[in-house]
């Protein structure tokens, strides 16, 4: 029996972004059902799809942020490309854009201009200080945003440099989550009140936004804590990572005192149960008692032994293990997308699972323009008008 029509069905969505935290919002929409059309140049496009491409025609980390999609190119350099973007925009919900402040108007497809035509449109600009402020013109990369914001301070070890990571928590938590919601919360109130609305998602303020932990540290001593000697930073024995005989590694997360007590337990230090939220040297040296411990058993031994110890211990997998990951399996978390050039692809699944929708939009990210001819054809233009824009460089 097929499902009801999944939440944004019906929806149009024109996306001038590129790259990461706006491919991937554009996404989550356009797996819950909206249409999302790609608006690209008629030069390089979205670079993200020579992005690390060395096996296949197009990158992975391109059609992992692209799928269900379609792609129309347009040159807004020209005033005919510029016309027929504002008569796609007539009729579409949202346009969410990623370019720096300013670059939009200068093209004319900003939102006073898109306004003009439709005066429902929900437009977003995501950008990665926003579009107001001393910086709103710099450049920038989820390094810098989390590099601003306070964020990389907090993370790592006591004593060392801050991590770099490839879980990009600006980009994603910052850019591609808050505008989807900010985007979302637009529709809804244009539905109440048939008005648009602009969202400017700054990067860095929605990673500075979730800066609770150190927060509130500030709020109640005046000051941060020292990197890797917070409570979620490692300051905690029993809220910490344990290497075991292997090589591998254990992740302790048992902040209540009743998970800590099972833990001491299970590894065989029931003496250690008094240790629970300790601080300073005592805090060091229960950590390196516990260590000592993890360090006797492979990482194999550790999960049998807390297979029937619920208390929040966990082997720390590498992304091959985690796809397989019972939990993950049983979630439906990967999926596989079929791509005419570049084969079977297996890519993550939306992660929102909505009741009474068994229907899964698996299409592959579309090739530059590769909807080009239906699309112009759907706002009225012949072949001979289709032909004409082609041989004017208008569209590819």
């Amino acid at each position: 029996m097929a499902g009801r029509p999944k939440p944004l069905e019906g929806i149009t969505v024109l996306d001038l972004t590129r790259l990461l935290p706006g491919g991937l919002c554009t996404q989550h929409l356009a797996d819950m059902g909206a249409e999302v059309i790609k608006v690209e140049d008629t030069g390089a496009g979205d670079y993200a799809r020579t992005l690390g491409a060395l096996k296949t025609e197009m990158s992975p980390f391109y059609h992992s942020t692209n799928r269900n999609k379609k792609s129309v190119t347009l040159d807004l350099s020209k005033e005919e490309g510029v016309k027929l973007f504002l008569k796609m925009a007539e009729s579409v919900d949202i346009v969410i854009e990623g370019f720096r402040p300013g670059v939009v108007d200068r093209l004319g497809v900003g939102f006073e201009a898109v306004k003009a035509v439709n005066k429902g449109i929900v437009y977003c600009s995501l950008s990665g200080y926003g579009q107001t402020g001393p910086w709103r013109l710099k450049a920038g990369h989820d390094l810098n945003y989390l590099s601003i914001s306070g964020i990389a301070d907090q993370v790592g070890n006591r004593g060392e440099a801050p991590p770099l990571n490839n879980f990009q928590v600006a980009d994603l938590a910052g850019g591609t989550l808050s505008a989807a919601m900010g985007i979302l919360a637009a529709v809804i109130d244009k539905l109440r009140t048939g008005e648009g609305r602009y969202v400017d998602i700054s990067m860095t303020d929605c990673a500075f936004a979730h800066t609770i932990a150190p927060m509130a540290a500030l709020s109640t001593f005046g000051k941060t804590p020292e990197r890797g000697a917070d409570m979620l930073t490692g300051g905690l024995p029993c809220y910490s990572i344990y290497e075991t005989k292997d090589g591998r590694y254990m992740g302790v997360g048992s902040l209540e005192k009743k998970f800590w007590e099972m833990t001491c337990e299970a590894i065989g230090r029931p003496d250690l149960k008094p240790k629970h939220f300790v601080a300073g040297q005592e805090a060091i040296d229960v950590k390196a008692e516990v260590a000592e411990v993890f360090k006797s058993k492979t990482q194999d031994e550790w999960v049998e032994a807390f297979k029937d110890c619920d208390s929040c211990v966990t082997p720390i997998l590498n992304l091959e293990e985690a796809m397989y990951q019972e939990q993950l399996v049983a979630r439906d978390m990967i999926i596989t997308v079929e791509d005419p050039a570049d084969g079977p692809l297996r890519q993550t699944a939306f992660p929102v699972k909505f009741s009474d929708d068994d229907t899964v939009l698996k299409n592959p990210a579309p090739r530059q323009g590769e909807q080009t001819d239906e699309i112009l054809s759907g706002l009225g233009l012949s072949d001979a008008d289709i032909a004409a824009l082609r041989e004017s460089k208008v569209i590819l």
